[in-house]
């Protein structure tokens, strides 16, 4: 072992967030810088979903100095974990299923339909319809999922309980969105949108225990989710009845299953 693969072995989780905020924020601090009117750069908007690749490629690069080929058939044996009860398969989806009942419960208080051709409509490209659900999927579902999910979680779940694990991870998941906030977010929700995203990270933590490692069901939640709520269906009232959801669900998990694993199963670490 030389003396640059024993570094990383030994600061592997700091590696790896240096290296994700990286790779993302080389796409995200050129389009803010634009937005902002500090760079007149021909630098397309579109490369926005190639921001979410960092956390892959970081997890891809720190796995094999520190792993080798076998850590890197891991991380792929974990994204491939379908074998999974059915029920799990409904709470991966389970997005979709809560704006269902969130659309007719709309429809009962408004009296009007929500428009779901809006689902399709992302950030910087066309109507996708359907298939933006599979652009979300693949983009930060996948892209996110397998560096935060898939390489940091289970390191600091080695290191402490899963709760704790969750909070740090939630933190610096916060953080690496920051460049988003100059170009496309709006300031104003940064309070609310924190509070969603630690939720999110608890809900996140649960289904990644809860299914022996499954990044499948965690990066299809997690596409699912944006499918409906970055989309102009889920602005609103749609969206914030989601991310309220989202919130009680994580208090709930918190009290059921207790810090220690946030789950009926044991934690998932990698040491």
């Amino acid at each position: 072992m030389n003396a640059k693969t024993s570094w990383f072995q030994k600061h592997s989780l700091l590696g790896y967030f240096l290296l994700a905020y990286a790779i993302s924020w080389t796409v995200g601090i050129p389009l803010a810088l634009i937005a902002q009117g500090k760079l007149n750069w021909q630098f397309p908007f579109q490369v926005h979903y190639l921001y979410a690749y960092g956390p892959m490629l970081s997890a891809f690069i720190m796995t094999g100095l520190t792993k080798g080929w076998p850590g890197i058939v891991d991380i792929f044996r974990r994204l491939f974990k379908w074998q999974m009860r059915p029920a799990w398969w409904l709470i991966a989806f389970s997005p979709l299923i809560g704006y269902a009942v969130v659309v007719i419960v709309l429809r009962l208080i408004q009296g009007t339909w929500v428009d779901l051709s809006l689902l399709g409509e992302v950030n910087f490209l066309p109507n996708l319809g359907a298939g933006a659900l599979f652009l979300w999927i693949f983009t930060y579902g996948i892209g996110e999922e397998i560096g935060w999910r898939g390489y940091a979680l289970p390191r600091l779940q080695a290191r402490m309980n899963a709760l704790s694990a969750t909070l740090v991870l939630g933190v610096l998941w916060a953080l690496w969105h920051l460049p988003i906030f100059f170009y496309l977010f709006e300031p104003a929700i940064a309070v609310g949108w924190f509070f969603g995203l630690m939720s999110g990270a608890i809900l996140f933590t649960w289904l990644y225990n809860s299914t022996d490692g499954s990044l499948l069901a965690v990066a299809l939640w997690h596409g699912a989710f944006n499918f409906i709520t970055a989309s102009a269906a889920g602005e609103g009232l749609g969206a914030a009845i989601m991310s309220t959801l989202v919130m009680v669900w994580a208090v709930a998990l918190v009290f059921i299953y207790k810090p220690a694993n946030l789950s009926r199963r044991e934690k998932q670490v990698i040491s």
